[in-house]
């Protein structure tokens, strides 16, 4: 269970990216977090993986508080919440095998976890035949594909993915979106910020709609429209 009480993201006096989110999001759930561009959805799924600090109000994780996090507990959290970027964020001189061990590596995982744990990772994402590819010798979606096999290399119970899609054409979005249904269906909550609002409702499935930093629409099975 994710739960926001009361949270704020107040960056001046006049400034805020959140403004009192109270938000429950259940464990397995998959929820498509909208709005236009300056909404606040970036900054939420970032106070999730402890990038940024609220201001104000909790966030607890399966009953885990994390709003005063401290240091030495954020690679700890971050074991447990991958995320997922619009812009991949790859290492260009590491394959796509190298770049998710490398995610292994930063994280203490000996070299034998590595070697039978990343052929695993890459056949989930359907790109284990691309494993010895670099980065430039690939597609944008593959290339998210590589993206979001680095954010499963532990594991993790919740996926935050900002603007997976939006560097891609419609047939790539649709292979994401499809293989985060994939993730999710196998126990992971997910948390797609997301624009795209022709993905959100070919999902129907929960929608949070955000305005200025505020909670404006909790739908269940909700639509989004431009």
């Amino acid at each position: 269970m994710i739960s926001f009480s009361n949270v704020s993201k107040l960056y001046s006096e006049d400034g805020a990216a959140l403004r009192s989110v109270t938000l429950k999001i259940p464990t397995g759930d998959f929820v498509s977090i909208v709005g236009q561009s300056g909404a606040g959805k970036s900054t939420l799924l970032k106070l999730l993986s402890a990038e940024e600090r609220p201001s104000e109000g909790s966030i607890i994780i399966d009953g885990w508080d994390i709003t005063q996090i401290k240091k030495w507990q954020v690679p700890y959290l971050r074991r447990q919440v991958g995320v997922i970027f619009q812009d991949f964020k790859l290492l260009p001189k590491r394959t796509a095998f190298e770049n998710v061990a490398f995610a292994m590596e930063v994280g203490g995982a000996k070299t034998k976890e590595i070697r039978d744990s990343v052929p695993q990772i890459l056949k989930l994402v359907n790109l284990l035949e691309k494993a010895e590819m670099y980065p430039n010798e690939m597609s944008g979606g593959e290339r998210q594909r590589v993206s979001i096999a680095r954010a499963l290399a532990y594991k993790p119970q919740i996926l935050l993915a900002d603007e997976p899609t939006g560097n891609l054409d419609a047939l790539h979005s649709w292979d994401i979106v499809q293989l985060l249904i994939k993730i999710n269906k196998l126990g992971t909550t997910v948390l797609l910020a997301t624009h795209n609002d022709d993905v959100v409702n070919a999902l129907k499935k929960r929608v949070v709609t955000l305005s200025k930093g505020q909670v404006v629409s909790d739908q269940e099975a909700g639509t989004y429209k431009l």
